[in-house]
């Protein structure tokens, strides 16, 4: 994975706890999360980038990875599939740029749009997944 890929991971894996330390998570949960939110983007080293989901977590699964699921469907707006580690994961993957630094989701935003543009399908796919996120976070606090 390339600087930027692994200062990306980290940040995530470093939001990752927080939101799990506000949630009162074990000890052993934070440590998970912080796993995960490294190798949440391994995927991008075994094919396409569009793929990158499903490919990681496919490689993770054969390797007894427990958490492969949340890496298969993360990044995704979808209803097949949830867990509240998928959840901190998207959480936190949608608010830590390309360099690692916590910029909340208009920030990180703003990142993709200008390195995709305003109508490619990364951005539009990115935004309909912060008001995916929002939308179950305004529902768990009602």
């Amino acid at each position: 994975m390339d600087e930027n890929r692994c200062l990306h991971s980290l940040g995530v894996a470093k939001k990752m706890v927080a939101i799990g330390k506000s949630k009162g998570l074990k000890i052993s949960d934070l440590n998970d999360l912080f796993t995960l939110g490294i190798v949440h983007d391994i995927g991008y080293e075994f094919g396409p980038s569009n793929e990158h989901q499903k490919l990681g977590g496919l490689v993770l699964k054969e390797n007894g990875y427990r958490y492969w699921q949340e890496v298969y469907y993360h990044g995704l707006v979808q209803n097949e599939y949830s867990s509240l580690f998928l959840d901190i994961l998207n959480q936190s993957d949608m608010q830590i740029d390309k360099m690692g630094k916590d910029v909340g989701y208009e920030g990180r935003l703003a990142d993709i749009k200008s390195r995709y543009g305003e109508g490619s399908n990364v951005y539009i796919s990115c935004v309909n997944l912060v008001n995916f996120i929002k939308e179950r976070e305004s529902n768990t606090k009602n």
